[in-house]
């Protein structure tokens, strides 16, 4: 390993283009947290991201001498390390359901967006595409009931779902105006006006999205 260069402020090392990096500026963004965000082309990594983690990915966030990888570590760091305003509930069964649901959203949704943006099989791409279009419509009837997702409140959850959300358009994905995705588009209208989320994207993202 080389000589990891200490940083007097936090860095978070950040794909401007990928929805796990996403997720976490928007809990940057929501929690008001000043960073030095580098934006890092995946093809071409520095030397130091490789020095600071072990599997050279993105994101990577660095707070003085500690280095930390993996989006939802990250996220959870952030959440406690700035407590104000929560991200996760306080209490242990309500925290231990976001954390589920962060879970399922990783192994249902995330890999199915991965597919879209990699797969060079035209099928392939087209039943991942269906596929993640059925299952958003298929919970758009929660956000009837709650204007979060399975919350009163904006949640750690949702800083994963916005990521993904605004990327259906440039996922060829169109949920339509139909009354089973109303409830859907209303909750991402809610989302996409947070001021938090708004500060959160990058040149790239904002024109990649719903506007």
């Amino acid at each position: 390993m080389g000589v990891v260069t200490k940083r007097s402020s936090m860095t978070l090392f950040s794909d401007g283009s990928d929805h796990y990096s996403h997720r976490v500026r928007i809990v940057l963004s929501e929690k008001g947290v000043s960073s030095d965000i580098i934006d890092v082309d995946p093809k071409n990594k520095p030397q130091e991201l490789a020095d600071l983690n072990p599997y050279n990915s993105l994101p990577t966030l660095v707070d003085r001498d500690l280095a930390l990888y993996e989006s939802k570590v990250i996220m959870e760091y952030l959440d406690e390390r700035f407590p104000h305003p929560p991200l996760l509930p306080v209490y242990p069964v309500a925290r231990a359901q976001s954390r589920l649901w962060m879970y399922r959203l990783e192994r249902d949704w995330a890999p199915l967006v991965d597919t879209i943006l990699t797969s060079k099989s035209k099928d392939t791409v087209l039943k991942a595409r269906k596929a993640l279009r059925d299952s958003l419509l298929a919970i758009s009837p929660i956000f009837a009931e709650m204007p979060f997702f399975m919350s009163d409140e904006f949640t750690i959850v949702d800083c994963c779902l916005a990521p993904i959300l605004w990327r259906l358009p440039m996922l060829d994905i169109d949920l339509g105006k139909g009354r089973q995705a109303q409830p859907l588009l209303t909750y991402q209208k809610r989302l996409f006006e947070r001021e938090g989320f708004r500060k959160s994207l990058t040149e790239v993202e904002r024109d990649m999205g719903a506007h």
